[in-house]
Formats: structure tokens, sequence, C-alpha cells
């Protein structure tokens, strides 16, 4: 069950994670931009056509208009003068074109009767000038064009655009067939700019209310997305934290739907695992327990007799007959192994079940390490580093059998002699520390991990050995229930450090357990009194 907990703990953890990047970061910033994107995109793509075609057809417009009027001008004005006028004849007619309704600038341009050029311009002195108009269109307005039967003229109407100081003009020129004045025309298209800029604007304004739209639209996209992805992590959650019969809501038939029903589905299928483990977990602890004290009255009395047996061999070594002596010591010897098997069995039962309480009582570290050393007879093979008058709060009893073992596992396993040395730590000296170290090999990289599991054997080929595997877990499980730890590792100048560490003071632990244990049975009166 622990380790079911543990693995949804985990998972729930990573999940959690997840959803929370996911709900916060990534798919609502995703979606938000992706809808930016798109609108800003198609809003661009549209007022940039939309702007291109009006101001197209705005310009030309205008200028179809004006390079009509002008040319209607020229034929009905420039054509009523001479072949070679005079420069007040020119002047009058470039003020009349000028007077049209297109209200252009008009330049004439013709050889009076001597044979100079004379120029007549709609806008007097500083009027429209020859200067103004460009070389490229001057040329193209004097080239004489080859007559064919697709150019029936020999001169031509050619206009151009032209920026003045930041103001657009339209700039065309013509000649007369058969001679006369060379005129050109000046047309300031500020106005249609004017409008082609408002239409700018207001395009611009309508991409930006668009792109904020669809902010608007991909937020409750996201929300409505978002919601049930919060649904399943809120549920992931209850899951991990063991309330094994959450189930989500299922509505539609999209793909969240499906999501939905999919962990309903884990989550029923996890449910009956759960109780199948739990079922067969408790199965074995109620099996453990009984056996452990259906063995216990036999082996009180078999191990009554080896004491016996054993009195009689240390007694009078002639007593038992030399044949089976060998025989009698192997019982005695496996006797006791299986006592303490099953001592060991009943105590892991006890933590299993939860039951296991701390009895405490103020310890002098130095006389209990002591205590345990001399009462296995150890003292020849153990060197103590540790000062007298260190106290703690301890449970004396579990504190022995932490000792017992980790001092026996280094006499076994490591060889003498073994360190074991006491210091305190922690703010104020709060922590106590005992280190136990022995002279031997050391324990294998690939061992080290597993020194605590129960019944775990560093060889393979060595299944049965003299202890029975579950003395470290003992020890391991001993000091959590003190709220301390303990590790092992290798020691930088050879041999294993196994390191326990302990609060100086257990009070509070056995406060919180007896209160939590008062808070089970009330909520359990509750319960049955519903």
């Amino acid at each position: 069950m622990t380790d079911t907990q543990g693995v949804l703990r985990g998972w729930t953890a990573g999940r959690r994670g997840s959803l929370s990047r996911l709900r916060f970061t990534s798919l609502r910033l995703r979606l938000v931009v992706v809808f930016g994107l798109v609108a800003l995109t198609a809003a661009v793509s549209a007022s940039g056509i939309a702007y291109w075609l009006n101001r197209e057809a705005v310009l030309t417009r205008a200028q179809d208009a004006v390079l009509r009027d002008f040319q209607q001008e020229m034929q009905n004005r420039a054509g009523a003068l001479p072949v070679h006028p005079s420069q007040d004849e020119l002047q009058h007619a470039a003020g009349q074109m000028a007077g049209s309704s297109q209200r252009f600038s008009v330049l004439l341009v013709a050889q009076d009767p001597s044979g100079d050029t004379v120029y007549g311009n709609s806008g007097g002195i500083n009027g429209f000038a020859l200067d103004d108009v460009p070389g490229s269109l001057r040329a193209a307005v004097n080239k004489r064009q080859k007559v064919t039967g697709s150019n029936e003229s020999p001169y031509h109407l050619y206009w151009q655009r032209v920026d003045n100081h930041g103001t657009p003009y339209l700039v065309a020129g013509t000649r007369l067939i058969g001679g006369g004045p060379t005129g050109y025309m000046a047309k300031s298209l500020e106005p249609e700019a004017k409008d082609l800029n408002s239409l700018a604007w207001s395009l611009g304004i309508a991409t930006g209310l668009a792109l904020i739209g669809s902010a608007l639209l991909a937020q409750a996209a996201a929300t409505t997305v978002l919601k049930p992805v919060h649904r399943l992590g809120v549920a992931a959650r209850r899951l991990g934290e063991g309330r094994l019969d959450t189930r989500l809501r299922v509505s539609g038939t999209d793909e969240l739907a499906d999501l939905s029903r999919t962990f309903n589905n884990a989550a029923e299928a996890l449910e009956k695992r759960v109780a199948e483990m739990a079922a067969r977990d408790d199965a074995s602890r109620r099996f453990v327990a009984d056996m452990s004290h259906e063995l216990r009255t036999p082996l009180t009395a078999i191990t009554a007799v080896t004491e016996v047996l054993e009195e009689e061999l240390d007694a009078d070594a002639g007593s038992i007959d030399p044949m089976i002596e060998p025989a009698v010591r192997l019982v005695v010897s496996e006797t006791r192994r299986l006592n303490d098997l099953v001592e060991n069995l009943m105590e892991v039962t006890r933590f299993d079940a939860g039951t296991a309480r701390l009895v405490l009582d103020d310890v002098d570290i130095t006389d209990q390490i002591t205590a345990c050393i001399d009462a296995r007879a150890w003292l020849d093979a153990v060197e103590l580093d540790a000062e007298r008058g260190t106290h703690a709060r301890l449970d004396p009893r579990r504190l022995d059998v932490i000792l017992a073992n980790l001092i026996g596992n280094a006499l076994k396993h490591g060889g003498s002699p073994v360190r074991v040395s006491v210091r305190m730590d922690g703010e104020e000296d709060s922590d106590l520390v005992i280190a136990v170290r022995d002279h031997g090999p050391g324990i294998p990289e690939d061992v080290l991990p597993h020194v605590f599991d129960r019944f775990y054997k560093a060889s393979a080929s060595r299944p049965r050995s003299e202890g029975s595997g579950l003395g470290l877990s003992i020890a391991l499980e001993n000091a959590h229930i003190h709220g301390g730890e303990i590790t092992a590792a290798n020691s930088p100048d050879g041999g294993a450090v196994f390191t326990l560490r302990l609060p100086r003071d257990a009070s509070r632990l056995t406060e919180e357990n007896d209160e939590g244990t008062k808070n089970d049975e009330a909520g359990n009166s509750g319960k049955e009194g519903s």
C-alpha cells in the first residue's frame, strides 16, 4: 500500500506541475498567440488588398478625369492658336485652360514668328515652369513616333506621378499634331492622398479592433478548453491524495470528453488494483502476525528444552553421547536463530500495522551504548568515543535494538575493531548523531541502495546466513519512529560507516501520535454514529 501511494503521489506531482504549466503559460498563451497571429494576418492582408484596390481606383479615377480634361483643353484652346503664337496668346490660352473644372496648372511652350521659344503658364512668373517637368517626360512628349497601322499619331499624351516636397502631383504633357504649342499640365493629388491616408487609418483601426476581438475570442476559447483540463488536474490531485473514488463528469463527444472518459476508466482500474493490493497486503500482514504468534508457543517450549540441553553440555561434557553432541549444538543455535526471526517478524508486523509506540525515558547515551556492548560481550571488539553526561529523551529499548543491529552487523560483515562515536549536531545541539564504523572491505556500490531492504542478501550465492535479513530494516524503522534516519556509506579510509541521526528529544513525536490517534478515534466514532 505504501509503494502504491508513493507511485500515486509521484504521478500526481508530475501531473500537477504539467497541468499548472499547461494552464497558466503554454496552452492559454498559444491559443491567444495563434488567434492573434491569424487575425492579424487576415486583417493586414485584407486591409492591404483593400487599400491597394481603393488607392488604384481613386488615383485612376482622378487621373483619367484630369488627363481627359487636359486633352480636351489642348484640342480646344491650344488648337485654336496660330502655329507660331505670341507669348501673350500663349499666356491667355494657358489661363483659360487652367480654369477648367479640374483646376490644374498649365504650361504652354511654342515658337513665336521670329523663331524664339516662348512660354505661357497659368500661374504667372512663379507658376508652373518647364523645370518642374521631369526630363524623361519631356523627352517622351517631344519624341516623334513612327506612324504605322497600329500607331496613327506621331505624338502622344504622356503622364507621370511625381513628389514635390511631400505633395504628390500628376504631371502630363502632349504636343499638337500638325504644329502648334506643346502643353504640360500639373495637378496636385493632395486631396486624393488625404482620402487615402484616412482610408489607411480606418483600415489600421479596423485591424487593431480585429486583433483585440481575436484576443478576446482566444481568451474565451482558452477558458472553454482549460476548464475541463483544470477539472482533470483537480481530479488527478484528489486521486493522488488517495481518494480513489474520484470521477469526472463527462459531457459532449469531443476529445476532452474522451479524455475524461479515459481518466474515469483509469481511475476505476486503479481503484480496483489498489483495493486488490491492499487486500493482499492485509492478508499477508495478518498471515505473518498470526504465524509469529502461533510459532511463539511451541518455540517457547523448544527454547526451554534447548536451554536445558545447553546447560547439560556446559556442565558435564560426558553426559551426552559425543556422536549426538554436534546435533544438539546445532539444534540449540538454530532454535535461538528461529526465536530471533520470530521476534523480528513480530516487530515488523507492528511497524506495518502502525501500532509501534515509543516509551520515552531520559537516557545517558554513553551508558546506553556501554550496556548494549557489555550485554553482548563485545567490549573487546568495540571502541567507544563518547563523552559521559550526554543525555537524550528516547526509547531506550528501541535505541538498544538499533545499536545492537548496527554494531552486530559491523562485527559480522566488517570485522573489528568497530568504532562507535557520538556527537551532537543541529541548532543548539538538537540532534544526536551516532556513527558506527568498521574496518572491513566496505559495502559494494550496487549493494548500498539495498542495505536496509527487508530480507536483502548481498550475496545471491549465500541465501542462507546467520542473519534474517531484517536487522537493518528494523533498525531503520526504529529510527523513523523517533523521527530520525540511518544512512550507510563507505569511509574514504576503508570500511563501512552507518550514521544514526535522532532528535535529542522525541517528546513532540509522541504528542503528535497521541493527538492523531484521538482524531482517528473521533472520526471513527462519528462515522459509526452517522
